[in-house]
């Protein structure tokens, strides 16, 4: 079996979730025996020795129909969809906060991609998107595909209500790699103190009302990521705001973020809306204690295993923050990961998904 990723232009200069998720679900396919190659979505592309596209990013259309169009191949869709429109509401400020009251979500997200393409030169390969709109570009996708996989059944159940389709869907978990986090021989002495937060700085992952939320505390908060490009203002104002005891550490490594995992008692990820939030679910497995955002499809990972928090609340973050930090550490739920939620388990469930596709469509050709 031969398959395509096709992901954002941007998957490698701007590392998120998605691109975690697209190369280690490649990882563990090619382990299984299937043949795959990753392409951006700009890329000139020869569709013809693939048996299958498997698109990324379904709140992306524009990067997509193209691709759909030209291939004429059967195609799935991890949809990755989060929803962001109460951020978009509460938190935008001037003229996006302006237009986010008038304009729908969908109308929102086409005028993000106008000024992607204006800003930052990212090319809308399918002009076809600009007369189709948003919402129908991802209406049409979501039917013409053959299943959509996305990371949750909320997820699942959330995009179908949003987008009033009933589409064939197949759960895939995210999850962690334990060839990158090896259990530890010893036991680890944690710094109680140390609260930690892993993720792209930008307005959705909420730094800045954690950093609200923790200034002045007897807690040292670390702050790992490097700002989303369209967010250096945010990122500014992160900085400007920090109390002494808020430091920032910059773009690390995944290979790497098991040394500070080890470190901290607490990791936090107060964002506006999480299908599960891969930091998260990383720290859990190195054992730290988690409080995440209520918003999104946290509890379908975390159940009581996790505290969550109002991401539009310094106090709720806060009072979290301590509860995690005063209890002891949960190490049954890393039991629980390694069975449920590992990239292995991710790509033989996204390889099942494959072989009910091309068997499907086999016996459909063999019967006509």
């Amino acid at each position: 079996m031969k398959v395509l990723f096709i992901a954002r232009s941007t998957l490698y200069e701007v590392y998120g979730g998605d691109t975690v998720q697209m190369l280690a679900t490649a990882k563990y396919l090619r382990q299984n025996g299937v043949d795959v190659d990753i392409k951006l979505t700009h890329e000139k592309i020869d569709y013809s020795p693939y048996d299958l596209l498997h698109l990324f990013n379904i709140i992306r259309p524009a990067d997509h129909l193209y691709h759909v169009k030209k291939s004429r191949k059967p195609f799935v869709i991890s949809t990755i969809y989060v929803d962001f429109k109460e951020y978009e509401r509460r938190q935008r400020k001037g003229i996006s906060k302006w237009a986010t009251r008038i304009f729908p979500p969908g109308r929102i997200e086409y005028f993000k991609v106008i000024a992607r393409l204006l800003k930052n030169g990212e090319r809308i390969r399918s002009p076809e998107y600009l007369w189709k709109g948003h919402k129908n570009s991802i209406r049409y996708l979501a039917k013409k595909a053959e299943v959509i996989l996305p990371n949750s059944f909320s997820e699942a159940l959330r995009f179908a209500k949003d987008y009033k389709v009933t589409v064939p869907f197949h759960v895939i978990f995210n999850g962690i790699d334990p060839e990158i986090f090896p259990p530890q021989s010893e036991e680890v002495k944690r710094d109680p103190k140390l609260v930690l937060c892993v993720a792209r700085i930008e307005g959705k992952k909420n730094q800045l009302k954690l950093i609200e939320a923790l200034n002045d505390t007897p807690f040292q908060l670390l702050i790992i990521g490097k700002p989303a490009p369209n967010h250096l203002k945010y990122y500014e104002d992160c900085r400007r705001i920090a109390a002494s005891n808020v430091s920032f550490e910059g773009f690390v490594p995944i290979e790497k973020l098991q040394h500070y995992y080890r470190k901290a008692k607490v990791h936090v990820l107060p964002s506006w809306n999480e299908t599960c939030g891969l930091s998260s679910l990383e720290a859990a497995y190195n054992g730290c204690n988690i409080v995440v955002t209520d918003k999104g499809d946290t509890k379908e990972y975390y159940h009581d295993h996790a505290w969550y928090c109002d991401p539009d609340d310094a106090d709720s973050i806060l009072q979290a923050v301590i509860t995690a930090a005063e209890a002891p550490t949960r190490s049954d739920y890393i039991k629980e990961i390694d069975e449920n939620f590992t990239w292995k388990n991710a790509a033989s469930e996204t390889l099942n998904a494959y072989q009910d596709v091309l068997h499907s469509n086999k016996l459909i050709d063999d019967a006509k």
